[in-house]
């Protein structure tokens, strides 16, 4: 069984203090010394799987993030937690999938403070950010988080990390000019920023330099740097000098407005963001090279679930075909709102220009990390995760999930089951529809062709696994599966 100890916070002053130092030093115990490998994992924010130069995508540009794919891995059936933000979050930082993890579904809550956020993780949780720590590893998360506001529970200095700084509330990052951020338990207040569509601090080129000076204090020590990026996440913000790439150079075309704020070059500054984010993650390679330890580091990169939809905030994801050939966007468990990108990078343990089909999701990432940091005899017994070290390693045997389950209590009630090529959806469960639509993926990527009719015996198959891969949420009901 494993507990949680009481992690200490970490104030805004002695950032120049090695934070390896610090981690697992609540109630006295100390952190075995470590020579395990740093890890880089980075998430963009309803970024598609199409999205990206080494996934198909012909307009935006992405070098930095190709590169980690031509000289690593790229998995193509890889999934997402969940078709929206904090479930898929909740998914990857504790190995469980959607039938059993805590967070479900986006859930705003606000205090008697002011102060809003997620429906926080309870401190009995385990995350991996716990397990690396365990280990000696120095941690750090910037970005978003939406997993609990400062204070509670969940908050990530109670949930393994260190130091925080970014979006504490998914709200509040919908403006890439916030006002302020939150570092650890204090507010940062941005000068020069109002929330307008500019600013003179743009909080993803903040993320960059806090996490280069972050590995530059701990290049000399083991480190997990979790980077929850928001971007391409609206609203359509970007720096002109990057906008100005794309401005005059992709064609716009008139739109009605909904959502958000208002960019007069809404796909020049879509395409801008991801070359910009992709500029920063250029930034941090570079440092690793510079600092030697670009070998001793696994650099991942991934998104957190599919793409946004058409024309909300002057998105297009039509226009850059951001899902590729599947079906669906955000929000939908059809396979363009959860099948993701994935690349990693580690030279001299990853095969450069590897491609590999293995099936695996969000939940298996927990035991991934584990397994490359060697803590993997302190997961917790009850995750659903597989590790797919042995995939990103190129060793022989890897264990193969038997299915992916995935639930979403949200947009319509949707249920889904991956079982070898064969993928069952329920869609419209609110509605009393428990119909299950079956595709098979092998020949029909785009899920245009339900076949539920002439394979009966894989529906019940699926129908029986939808029942028994989850268990009731008291904090997010379902009675549409919760009474069946």
């Amino acid at each position: 069984m494993h507990m949680k100890q009481n992690l200490p916070l970490i104030g805004t002053m002695g950032l120049g203090i090695t934070l390896a130092a610090l981690a697992g030093c609540g109630n006295g115990a100390q952190p075995e010394k470590t020579t395990s490998p740093n890890i880089i994992f980075i998430m963009a924010d309803d970024l598609g799987y199409n999205e990206l130069g080494c996934y198909g995508q012909e307009i935006i540009k992405t070098p930095n993030i190709d590169r980690i794919a031509t000289e690593g891995i790229r998995l193509i059936q890889h999934y997402s937690g969940s078709p929206v933000c904090a479930p898929s979050r909740c998914v990857l930082l504790t190995g469980k999938h959607t039938g059993h993890s805590y967070v479900r579904n986006n859930f705003e809550v606000k205090g008697g403070d002011g102060f809003w956020g997620q429906k926080p993780l309870p401190d009995s949780t385990i995350t991996i950010a716990e397990l690396l720590k365990s280990k000696g590893y120095a941690t750090a998360a910037m970005g978003k988080w939406g997993l609990g506001k400062t204070g509670s529970e969940g908050d990530p200095n109670n949930q393994g990390f260190d130091l925080f700084y970014g979006f504490n509330c998914q709200r509040h990052a919908h403006n890439h000019y916030p006002r302020f951020l939150i570092k650890n338990q204090d507010t940062v207040w941005l000068e020069g920023n109002n929330r307008y569509l500019t600013g003179k601090q743009y909080s993803q080129d903040l993320f960059i330099e806090e996490a280069l000076q972050f590995i530059n204090s701990n290049k000399n020590n083991s480190f997990f740097l979790y980077l929850p990026f928001i971007i391409p996440h609206l609203s359509i913000q970007v720096p002109e000098e990057s906008l100005a790439e794309y401005k005059g150079i992709i064609q716009e075309k008139d739109y009605k407005h909904r959502g958000y704020l208002q960019h007069p070059f809404p796909r020049a500054g879509y395409a801008a963001m991801i070359t910009h984010m992709d500029k920063g993650i250029g930034q941090i390679m570079a440092l690793l090279k510079e600092f030697n330890i670009e070998n001793n580091t696994l650099i991942i990169f991934t998104s957190d679930n599919g793409p946004t939809f058409n024309r909300l905030g002057g998105s297009d994801s039509e226009f850059f075909k951001s899902a590729g050939l599947f079906r669906g966007l955000k929000g939908s468990v059809y396979e363009g709102g959860i099948r993701v990108p994935f690349v990693a990078r580690w030279p001299g343990k990853i095969k450069p220009g590897t491609t590999s089909d293995h099936i695996c999701a969000f939940q298996d990432i927990l035991p991934t990390l584990s397994e490359v940091a060697g803590v993997s005899n302190k997961n917790p017994d009850d995750i659903d995760g597989i590790s797919f070290a042995p995939i990103l390693l190129g060793k022989d045997k890897q264990e193969e999930h038997e299915y992916l389950y995935m639930e979403f209590a949200s947009y319509g009630g949707q249920q889904m089951v991956r079982m070898g090529d064969w993928k069952g959806v329920r869609q419209n469960m609110f509605k009393d529809s428990l119909h299950i639509e079956l595709y098979n993926l092998s020949d029909d990527i785009g899920e245009q062709n339900d076949i539920s009719e002439q394979h009966p015996e894989i529906v019940e198959q699926i129908k029986k696994i939808m029942k028994e891969a989850r268990t009731p949420s008291k904090e997010f009901p379902f009675k549409q599966i919760d009474l069946n």
